[in-house]
């Protein structure tokens, strides 16, 4: 097997060059080499569904078998803050428990205009700018700010479809004319711009709404189950267009809507992540709800949640639509860090470190 490096990004908050510890990287890149290379149909029976449901059950539910103990090891390991949970810590039982973690969202990731906003934690009332606001009232009732939020406690790129731009990236991680499948999205979102937003294990992994709008479609794609390890990723041709994912789009032009054209935010599963289960709510994590069209999404809150491990959100972003962060877009080309999608790719490609309802970008009307 191939010498593999280290991963490093850039963490957001310092600006400073980060070593990912990447979770199974040994057995993802022998799986990604020797055996990709010398038993194809083993390769594939591993990247099927059902031996994902099994990795997933014997990683995260058979290895700990509710043992509080091999649970806390785990967080340890992990380095995960359970200070920012719903529960307590004591109740963590298993790797699936830890995965699927509710946090204090409101608090712990507040959203960039939050400092006009309080929260009544045992009402579920909003405060804005004195005015009460029950969380569940229509979306007219708030103006967006046009700012479009993360949608997930991960690590960021950007890049355009366009040639002409700076960061075009495209048929690297996927293939556009797969992505969405449906022709008429496609032209929609030609020439757009797009991010993608890769989770690790460690990380809180509920999907967040990026945008405020109203879903105009929703649609899930069968596919396989690559890894989105970095070393994967560079291994395997346009993953991201070849696994099982769900599609959700937004039409941000409505009233209270962020105001930034159409938006497709595409949920992709990975190796031990079966599904996305889809559960938006308007206060907290209560009464959750499936997507259906003509829903309407107020920005910031849950909207799903991966069950468990790793993966990938890519949100697509009409023509001239959107204005990614100036530190998002410089931090790509730094080459102060190890990247393996700088070395896979041949050119400096360099991830940031987000946090869910964290700016990542602004609607062009607004600058």
């Amino acid at each position: 097997m191939e010498n593999i490096i280290n991963h490093q990004y850039i963490d957001r908050k310092t600006g400073k060059v980060k070593t990912e510890r990447l979770f199974k990287d040994s057995i993802i890149n022998f799986f990604y080499s020797t055996v990709r290379e010398n038993a194809d149909f083993c390769f594939n029976l591993i990247v099927s569904g059902r031996s994902t449901s099994l990795l997933s059950y014997l990683n995260f539910d058979f290895a700990f078998r509710s043992n509080r103990e091999k649970a806390q090891k785990f967080i340890n390991e992990l380095n995960i803050n359970l200070e920012e949970c719903i529960l307590s810590p004591e109740k963590f039982m298993t790797a699936r428990q830890v995965f699927e973690r509710q946090i204090q969202y409101w608090k712990y990731r507040p959203m960039p205009n939050d400092k006009n906003i309080n929260y009544d934690e045992i009402n579920g009332y909003l405060f804005i700018n004195s005015d009460l606001y029950q969380s569940q009232n229509q979306s007219n009732t708030i103006v967006d700010d046009g700012i479009v939020v993360s949608p997930s406690d991960s690590k960021v790129l950007v890049g355009s479809l366009r040639k002409s731009q700076q960061f075009f990236i495209k048929e690297k991680f996927f293939q556009y004319s797969e992505l969405l499948e449906k022709e008429e999205l496609l032209k929609i979102f030609q020439n757009g711009d797009f991010a993608i937003f890769r989770l690790t294990p460690d990380e809180y992994h509920y999907n967040h709404t990026p945008v405020s709008g109203k879903v105009v479609d929703f649609y899930e794609i069968r596919g396989q189950f690559h890894s989105c390890n970095p070393y994967a990723v560079v291994q395997e041709v346009t993953p991201y267009s070849k696994n099982d994912r769900v599609v959700t789009v937004i039409d941000t032009d409505v009233d209270g809507g962020t105001q930034i054209g159409m938006v497709a935010m595409v949920e992709v599963t990975a190796m031990m992540i079966g599904r996305v289960e889809q559960c938006y709510s308007h206060n907290y994590y209560e009464s959750p709800r499936k997507m259906t069209p003509e829903m309407y999404l107020r920005k910031g809150q849950p909207k799903s949640l991966f069950r468990p491990g790793s993966s990938t959100v890519i949100l697509l972003f009409e023509e001239g639509k959107i204005k990614f962060s100036d530190d998002i877009v410089k931090n790509m080309s730094r080459t102060d860090a190890d990247s393996r999608f700088t070395i896979g790719f041949g050119s400096p490609l360099v991830e940031t470190s987000v946090r869910v309802r964290e700016e990542i970008g602004i609607g062009s009307n607004i600058f």
